[in-house]
């Protein structure tokens, strides 16, 4: 059954009159959720949903792909990408069409609809700790790009630093506040997820600039014949280097998480039959970023890839002009995550807010919780941005909790609970997400901890 089967007819035109919630549920109050006050607002374009969606899905976590081919080898690793998009396509399938049954416009309504209260209030929950954890690395790796970064021991330059020497107007915490008062605060404060779409446009842009160097630059030294073909395959020697091979899952949910923003984009679109081919135009445009960045990264680095490859741009590529494209890598891609900063921001304070007032009006329409919750949620994100030293670890802990849980668990979890009676085979599907899911980033977590208590019982002899 596709979406289009239970949207009633007259529904699809227009967003303005989309107006469905459950007035009777009392876990569905009227909220933030609906367009309220928002009469003048033609509709969203295909184009402008489509780059607000990619945008959404391309952030920090590109940077680590490189290193997931690392562990899978390039077959099995370029397989994964685009099983995973798959995958995410079918998850966020589940999430619109038990959304158009329970005629509900959030993700928090949907898991209301199907779980109740605690259901929706878990929803915000991990919403909260997969984007306050995702934006925090953000603004880390923007201050690691702009002023260095000492955090492995030994000092990075940033490109600041490198063009104008060090200052005190180009430290760390100086850079932040620039940033987060001159470029995140001012676009955190649209009260509409639309009018992002130009900054998406040159987000998606700058994504494909630091790409189009990275590819030139593998090719360069291809045809020079200073790299290597990479390995096709997963180096698997013993038990160990096994099980790490699922320490890639959290990263690959990560890269593909943005089901919280589906309804926000689906609510504003004119023509809601628009929104299927709006996800599957985002993921096709985004797996192709993906597969490239991996390939060429890969390529470039072979088995010296780092965790962030955007680190392996710190040394020199050994072709003209090397330090100029190391630093346009740098910038662009700092450039494009401080425009994904306000998409990630927009469903973090709207479940924020959904969680502290549930019962509330729309948050577009009080100002003075707008501006209370913007201010607060800006100001936790940039103290933790300057307090918390390792963002591959808040990624492998997002990544195999919230960020699983938001991706696979939850569409899953809806569809085996099948409130409305529309699910069929997809239920076989949802099973298999949800063990998936489960298993995967148990592994990981398990791997992960392995390794770091082998490190540190090899380290602690010699200490």
């Amino acid at each position: 059954m596709t979406i289009g089967d239970i949207t009633p007819k007259k529904e699809r035109k227009s967003r303005r009159s989309k107006h469905v919630v459950d007035d009777t549920a009392p876990l569905l109050p009227k909220r933030q959720d609906e367009d309220a006050g928002y009469d003048e607002f033609n509709g969203a374009s295909f184009t402008g949903a489509v780059f607000n969606l990619s945008t959404t899905i391309v952030g920090a976590g590109i940077m680590a792909l490189p290193a997931t081919m690392k562990v899978l080898g390039l077959i099995l690793g370029i397989a994964m990408i685009i099983f995973m998009a798959f995958l995410t396509d079918a998850s966020i399938e589940f999430l619109l069409r038990f959304s158009r049954a329970g005629k509900t416009t959030s993700y928090g309504s949907l898991m209301g609809d199907a779980f109740g209260k605690y259901g929706r209030i878990f929803l915000q929950i991990c919403v909260l700790v997969n984007n306050i954890g995702v934006l925090i690395v953000y603004m880390i790796i923007i201050g690691d790009v702009l002023s260095g970064t000492s955090s492995s021991g030994v000092h990075h330059a940033g490109v600041l630093e490198g063009w104008f020497g060090e200052h005190w107007w180009n430290g760390r915490t100086f850079v932040l506040i620039v940033t987060t008062l001159g470029i995140f605060s001012p676009l955190a404060c649209f009260k509409r997820i639309d009018s992002l779409r130009f900054t998406s446009a040159l987000s998606v842009a700058l994504a494909v600039v630091f790409l189009v160097i990275t590819v030139g630059i593998a090719i360069i030294k291809l045809i020079s014949g200073t790299i290597m073909m990479p390995r096709l395959l997963p180096d698997v020697t013993d038990l160990t280097s096994f099980w790490r091979l699922f320490t890639v899952v959290p990263v690959l949910v990560t890269a593909y998480i943005c089901h919280y923003n589906v309804h926000s984009i689906d609510n504003e679109l004119e023509d809601s039959t628009q929104i299927k081919p709006v996800v599957r135009t985002a993921l096709a445009l985004c797996s192709t970023v993906y597969i490239m960045t991996s390939f060429f990264g890969f390529l470039l680095f072979g088995d010296s890839t780092l965790d962030d490859v955007l680190a392996n741009f710190d040394t020199d590529l050994g072709i003209p002009y090397g330090s100029l494209l190391n630093d346009a890598v740098r910038v662009s891609y700092a450039a494009h995550l401080m425009l994904v900063f306000p998409i990630v921001f927009y469903p973090l304070r709207l479940n924020m807010d959904g969680l502290l007032f549930p019962s509330a009006r729309p948050l577009a329409l009080s100002n003075m919780r707008f501006a209370f919750t913007t201010v607060g949620l800006i100001t936790l994100i940039f103290l933790g941005a300057n307090f918390i030293p390792s963002i591959w670890d808040a990624f492998q802990f997002t990544g195999a909790t919230a960020a699983v849980c938001l991706g696979f668990i939850f569409p899953a979890a809806v569809t085996l609970r099948d409130r409305h009676s529309i699910a069929t085979k997809d239920k076989i599907l949802a099973v298999f997400m949800i063990v998936l899911a489960v298993f995967s980033n148990v592994v990981a977590v398990y791997s992960d901890a392995y390794a770091m208590f082998k490190k540190n019982s090899v380290t602690e002899p010699t200490a």
